[in-house]
């Protein structure tokens, strides 16, 4: 099982892929402290038997790392001192956008934007790499 984190400042957009083919957005966690969010994280990971964790990283629109993805960074550094597994980093640019156009497209008005985006996020990792590995 693989989970991306959509990390904002006060949500985290969570989707999963139990193949390896297919994401699915998952839930969405309100951030309280750092601490708290990590056990309700490792909860949530030991319950799903998740292996992999892929993190959106929000670069500049000119690709730099700019001050939101050096917070997500901060974040992601602290996570990794409380969970031990793997965690790769992924462009997220236009996750959101993406997520918004598809949720209105398709109607689904129960899907959280940020669980939405995180979808968006997994399923362009799990397509760059199965197309890597062919």
């Amino acid at each position: 099982m693989i989970i991306a984190l959509d990390i904002g400042e006060r949500r985290i957009g969570m989707a999963v892929s139990e193949t390896g083919i297919l994401a699915t957005p998952h839930s969405v966690l309100v951030r309280k402290s750092k601490q708290e969010d990590f056990v309700r994280l490792q909860l949530l990971l030991d319950q799903l038997k998740v292996e992999r964790i892929v993190v959106g990283l929000p670069y500049s629109l000119s690709g730099e790392i700019g001050p939101q993805a050096k917070r997500v960074m901060h974040y992601v550094e602290a996570m990794s001192k409380v969970i031990s597994l793997p965690i790769e980093y992924f462009d997220e640019s236009y996750s959101t956008v993406e997520a918004q156009d598809y949720l209105i497209a398709t109607g689904q008005k129960r899907v959280p934007i940020d669980a939405a985006a995180a979808a968006i996020i997994l399923q362009k990792y799990l397509d760059k790499f199965s197309v890597e590995t062919l």
